[in-house]
């Protein structure tokens, strides 16, 4: 049986007095995107650190890609690669020269060197702009240099912590389209992000951090099923029935019914979507008729909020202590 990518038991990391991480049982299937969701000082970066062997645990154990992040660690870093928050490229360089000098120090040689730093150019759009140097590359431009310096050895597993932080909209959906693509072609991608349409966008499975331990974990249906049913919302052809439609979804439905502005739209929470969908026939059922209506899922937002009792914030002040 193929071993997990990443399997942590007791996984814990103290700061003096302070347990940034607290107890983490982890197990992330290969080839997978896993994210990992928390508030500011949660410890998605402290879990991320000693994952990828920059930082001891205190306590616990975990093995990446079979092997044990400790006594092993050479060879984690071998099949492993890291992106962080912050572009790690050499602004001087061109993109070409950037990618061909990791490629040397990576243990390259020559041609196969060259190779490797123009064909990465190229996966990621970067051809054109090979020749310009870093530093007059665009954001969206420079966060997708600095993923493919990531994987000039292609790595078994990779690591983005915060990949699409500061992007405009266009820059985030051509880096998530790269990370679908790393993951179709076998890499198993952990991503710590502060953008929870990221995680539902990209994630197969999402963990919630919480004081240093994992307070939820599932697919983003799974989550969002935790928090109930979502919003019911309707438009009525005539204002004039809007007492009676009010009234029948009052009847049927336990949460509070919520007129709009407008005199013809009506709003109500259900925790139960067939209970919902049910509503909706009974007012069809009344002659009520309606020119509009949806029955939407709660957002990540509301599932995060629901289980942490704060809204996500970005992780700016990760810990810096070196490797003892």
């Amino acid at each position: 049986m193929t071993t997990p990518a990443i399997e942590t038991s007791g996984l814990s990391r103290r700061f003096g007095d302070k347990r940034a991480v607290d107890g983490i049982d982890l197990d992330v299937r290969r080839g997978e995107i896993f994210a990992v969701l928390g508030p500011n000082g949660a410890g998605k970066t402290t879990l991320v650190r000693m994952l990828a062997t920059l930082l001891r645990p205190s306590g616990g154990s975990a093995r990446v890609l079979g092997h044990d992040i400790e006594r092993e660690a050479r060879e984690v870093r071998r099949k492993i690669s890291l992106t962080g928050q912050f572009a790690s490229v050499d602004e001087d360089l061109t993109g070409y020269e950037n990618l061909l000098l990791l490629s040397r120090l990576s243990g390259l040689k020559g041609a196969e060197a060259k190779d490797r730093a123009a064909s990465l150019l190229t996966a990621f759009d970067l051809a054109e702009a090979a020749g310009k140097q870093a530093k007059d590359y665009s954001g969206g431009m420079r966060r997708k240099l600095d993923i493919s310096a990531s994987l000039i050895r292609r790595p078994e597993l990779l690591f983005l912590d915060e990949p699409t932080t500061g992007l405009d909209p266009r820059s985030r959906n051509q880096v998530w389209d790269m990370v679908r693509g790393l993951a179709a072609s076998g890499t198993t991608i952990l991503l710590t992000t502060q953008y929870l349409e990221e995680a539902d966008q990209l994630a197969g499975e999402i963990a919630v951090v919480d004081h240093g331990r994992i307070i939820a974990r599932g697919t983003s249906a799974e989550l969002k099923a935790k928090v109930g049913g979502g919003v019911l919302q309707i438009s009525l052809a005539s204002a004039q029935r809007r007492e009676e439609a009010a009234s029948l979804l009052s009847d049927m439905l336990v949460g509070e019914v919520r007129a709009d502005g407008h005199g013809t739209g009506l709003s109500v929470d259900v925790s139960d979507p067939d209970a919902g969908l049910a509503a909706l026939g009974a007012l069809s059922a009344a002659g009520i008729t309606l020119t509009g209506y949806s029955l939407s899922q709660p957002s990540l937002d509301e599932v995060f909020f629901a289980l942490t009792g704060r809204p996500p914030e970005p992780e700016d002040t990760p810990e810096t202590e070196a490797v003892q």
